[in-house]
């Protein structure tokens, strides 16, 4: 079981995670830590397997709780919670030592499986501290071996109920790495990110995934 510490300034934060993560099987809530003020001590003592920065009232707070993370927890998971999903604060935490951003509109009962994700290198966004497989699709950014097979599967007319069957991932986990591969690929939505796939990668999805037709009930679910 991994051990999370939750770095935030509001209770309301600290307990709404704590709520999402209550039937989480493989994450225990270790403590909280007030991120108005420094941490390293405190994650020097507890070497947390995960922690959550929230991006708390003063963004800048958030950025230096980051950098004192990982600096203090080197093989730690720190993943910044926000919702500021704009290029400029997510490379400012990235760049300070988040190994991923998470918005906080993200549905909250799929948390753990999201942070799992991220765990186990299954996002790319940001340099791992050890070798991973990616992969390019035509010179855009990185794409970690699960963002490749979603995409795959869009391509291949899956929905995102069927997708999330196949892999064994919450519908909400599967729409949380959409979002990711859109914004690496530079498209909007799975009908471009197919196009693109098409277009780019001929003949990807046939060779990795089997050709399933989608149910007809299933067929309206392209969010």
């Amino acid at each position: 079981m991994k051990t999370v510490l939750i770095v935030a300034d509001s209770s309301f934060i600290v307990e709404t995670i704590r709520l999402s993560l209550r039937s989480a099987v493989e994450l225990r809530v270790a403590g909280k830590l007030d991120g108005r003020v420094s941490v390293r001590h405190q994650v020097r003592l507890r070497q947390p397997d995960i922690v959550l920065v929230d991006e708390m009232e003063a963004n800048g707070n958030a950025i230096l709780r980051i950098r004192e993370c990982r600096e203090e927890a080197p093989d730690a998971t720190v993943v910044a919670l926000t919702m500021r999903m704009d290029d400029a604060w997510v490379g400012q935490a990235l760049a300070a030592g988040a190994s991923a951003c998470v918005s906080k509109s993200a549905h909250l009962p799929s948390l753990d499986m999201i942070i799992l994700e991220i765990v186990n290198r299954n996002v790319v966004v940001a340099p791992p501290s050890a070798p991973v497989n990616v992969h390019t699709l035509n010179g855009k950014a990185p794409l970690s071996e699960r963002e490749r097979e979603i995409v795959t599967l869009v391509a291949d007319g899956l929905t995102n109920a069927r997708i999330g069957k196949q892999l064994c991932v919450t519908e909400q986990t599967v729409k949380f790495h959409l979002s990711n591969i859109y914004r690496k690929l530079g498209v909007s939505n799975r009908t471009e990110a197919s196009r693109y796939v098409h277009l780019h990668v001929p003949g990807l999805a046939k060779r990795i995934a089997p050709r399933l037709v989608p149910e007809a009930a299933e067929a309206a679910d392209f969010n």
